[in-house]
């Protein structure tokens, strides 16, 4: 199966929940009018899109419609897909090469609330940089939960990396400071720093996040070089809430989306995107270690409306 086979068959729910609707709609009026941009925005708001995300869509189709004279709903589609594509900030599947490094070690420090996928999408994206012929390193910062280390283990081992780990409830910088030591004196490629998951609700260990930045930065000033934060995209608007307040104790670079292939709403992705300004740089769409996909707005949006 092709990597756009994977990503339309995990987006299968969000599919049918958009694509049918909309062709339905597409089918059922002769004319582009109130009542169907009524009904395309209700269609929007039932896959977590959000108000602000589908008035903005829905603005533009107006503007567009206008200004290019289409007056039938069947040619709807197109402008329906650049639209949706239109969404998307700067940096969401526009880089030919997105496993590419340019400094080494590469440090990535991967955040999250518990449950939403951290340990697997650390496993895999560990797996897509070995693939690209890195050698990567992990540290297993999560000294707080039960087993946390033995299911990261697990996941080092099937992508063939090497991990930097302590006992439970060790201090998490003592581990990021021998993970980053050991990237340095061993020239490993690329270094990922596994973290506590934590409720953003947490003062404490949200300020433990800062720490863990200096505690990098005393070894290698310009890391981290990415901060990943990792979202289950079934939990809808609270991944909104989660992505405003990591924002506030670690400047984020992207956002991994778990979980899609579970979900009907898969356009959360979207809402995000436009709403918090943050690239969507990976999406879980399956369990198999390759299914973390490289986010790309075209294959996405194609996925969502190709029939």
């Amino acid at each position: 199966m092709g990597l756009f086979d994977k990503l339309k068959k995990g987006l299968q729910k969000t599919h049918e929940n958009i694509f049918n609707k909309i062709d339905k709609l597409v089918n059922a009026k002769s004319e582009i009018d109130t009542d169907f941009l009524d009904n395309l925005e209700e269609i929007l708001l039932s896959s977590d899109v959000g108000v602000n995300t589908s008035e903005k869509i829905i603005k533009n189709l107006k503007v567009r419609v206008k200004e290019e004279k289409y007056e039938r709903t069947d040619q709807l589609k197109a402008i329906i897909r650049d639209e949706l594509k239109n969404v998307f900030i700067s940096g969401n599947g526009e880089s030919s090469d997105p496993f590419k490094i340019d400094k080494k070690p590469y440090v990535i420090v991967v955040v999250g609330v518990n449950g939403v996928g951290k340990t697997t999408s650390i496993g895999k994206l560990a797996y897509n940089y070995k693939n690209a012929g890195y050698s990567v390193l992990i540290g297993a910062a999560d000294t707080f939960r039960a087993a946390a280390n033995e299911q990261l283990e697990t996941w080092a081992k099937r992508s063939g990396t090497e991990m930097i780990q302590l006992s439970q409830g060790s201090d998490p910088s003592a581990v990021v400071y021998n993970t980053i030591q050991t990237g340095i004196a061993k020239g490993f490629d690329v270094v990922i720093i596994d973290t506590a998951g934590r409720l953003h609700t947490k003062t404490n260990l949200m300020d433990e996040l800062s720490k863990i930045k200096r505690v990098i930065q005393k070894q290698l000033p310009e890391a981290p070089h990415e901060v990943l934060l990792v979202i289950d995209a079934t939990t809808g608007q609270n991944g909104m809430v989660q992505a405003r307040e990591f924002s506030i104790s670690i400047q984020l670079t992207g956002l991994v989306l778990t979980k899609l292939d579970g979900t009907a709403k898969g356009g959360i992705v979207l809402k995000i995107s436009n709403e918090m300004k943050i690239p969507v740089k990976y999406i879980g769409v399956g369990e198999q270690i390759d299914d973390l996909q490289v986010f790309d707005k075209e294959s996405f949006v194609k996925a969502l409306l190709e029939d």
